[in-house]
């Protein structure tokens, strides 16, 4: 639904832009014209039918224009498809970069990457800008053409230097990731810059991070609060969390709890798991908020089931301690393993505890030994106390199938 919104917008765009284009019949043409800015569609079809049939372009595109947004016709895709190619055929720039999006999108076309190509590149090689955006991000997912980075990055930089916000982004992307050129910050900044500037939120979202890690520019936290925040009002989540964070933090800012709440708060709600998480420890801790265990019982379980592996130790502690929920050592155990399967070193010693005690889970010295051992060669010293104690219950046998499965973890993704 978004790219057929914007495939509209753009050719309405389009339809004024290009109304006033000079026709070898000048003056029906501009009675065309006049009607369609009055209104009257009806009227300029009855203008332009003519000349399109007598094989006038630019009448032919602005009939495509009508089919397709259903100004003073019934809507028909498919003959927006015939007009179009009918001007394309011609040379007309817009109507080949036009045709490439309903080819592109399978609108009154069957979609056909490879027909779209061909009419963005005629469209591309008189400098459309858009066209040579879609160019580009056709060489780069490699849609109706081999996959080539290095062309994408010709085509972005066209469509950049034309001002085309989108592909600076892209651009800078490329720069920044060194895909289809020679790794330069310097250079993803440039371009990040020019999009931003032109409200693209994903690159304000890029640049803030590029000043907040020094990356192709001076360190500057001040400026990374500024971008993000610029993305953040647009609604951008990445953006959105990392200003809670520089607000949680002090950086680039005064710091704020309440602050963090607020734009944790938007980002959680739209799903980001890492601002989940975060919320969920403001509750728990009453920072910028009034202490609320269920609140933190629920972002924290949020952000779990996300994979998140400090959320799923918090929420096997709320588990265990009876704290925003009724207490369930099962359930403890279930999270604490979950977040000790990542790496996560204090799940790894409190689920250790768990089968060394048979606390919501059958005892077991063993698997306690081997929770412990692994916490231990993360040097968290409480889990050293633990495999001390538990050696002097175990057998040698005991100990060494311990250290045989602790040699053979390795940790992994564990979502619910």
């Amino acid at each position: 639904m978004r790219n057929s919104t914007l495939l509209r917008n753009l050719l309405t765009i389009f339809f004024w832009l290009l109304l006033a284009v000079p026709s070898v019949n000048a003056a029906d043409f501009q009675q065309g014209l006049d009607a369609a800015k009055r209104g009257d569609f009806a009227t300029a079809l009855q203008e332009w039918q003519p000349l399109a049939e007598q094989g006038d372009a630019y009448a032919q595109f602005n009939l495509g224009l009508m089919y397709v947004n259903g100004y003073g016709v019934a809507k028909d895709d498919t003959k927006a498809v015939y007009w179009y190619r009918k001007a394309a055929e011609q040379g007309e720039a817009y109507a080949q970069y036009n045709l490439g999006v309903m080819y592109d999108k399978g609108y009154g076309v069957a979609e056909d990457d490879t027909q779209a190509v061909y009419w963005f590149r005629k469209a591309a090689e008189q400098e459309i800008a858009i066209a040579q955006f879609n160019l580009g991000n056709k060489y780069r997912k490699g849609e109706g053409v081999s996959e080539d980075d290095a062309q994408a990055v010709y085509w972005f930089r066209k469509a950049a230097e034309q001002g085309h916000a989108n592909a600076q982004f892209n651009l800078g992307y490329m720069y920044d990731k060194g895909d289809g050129v020679a790794t330069d910050d310097t250079q993803a900044v440039y371009w990040y810059k020019k999009a931003a500037e032109q409200e693209i939120a994903i690159a304000q979202w890029s640049l803030a991070t590029m000043y907040q890690n020094g990356e192709g520019v001076t360190k500057d936290d001040t400026q990374a609060v500024y971008w993000y925040r610029k993305a953040a009002e647009q609604g951008n989540t990445h953006a959105q969390f990392s200003l809670g964070l520089m607000y949680d933090n002090g950086e680039g800012v005064i710091e704020d709890d309440t602050q963090a709440v607020y734009w944790y708060k938007k980002a959680a709600e739209q799903g980001v798991a890492d601002a989940q998480s975060n919320l969920g420890v403001m509750y728990d801790n009453g920072e910028g908020v009034i202490e609320d265990d269920t609140q933190a019982f629920y972002w924290y379980r949020k952000a779990a089931v996300l994979g998140i592996a400090e959320a799923q130790y918090n929420l096997g502690n709320m588990y265990r301690k009876g704290e925003g929920v009724t207490e369930d050592d099962t359930q403890a155990v279930y999270w604490y393993k979950k977040a000790a399967e990542q790496g996560y070193v204090k799940s790894q010693l409190n689920l250790g505890i768990m089968y060394n005690f048979g606390r919501g889970v059958a005892e077991d010295y063993i698997l306690a030994y081997k929770w412990a051992n692994l916490a231990a060669a993360q040097g968290y010293k409480d889990a050293i106390g633990l495999k001390n104690d538990l050696r002097k219950r175990m057998t040698p046998a005991q100990i060494a199938e311990a250290q045989r499965l602790s040699s053979e973890w390795s940790p992994k993704q564990s979502k619910e």
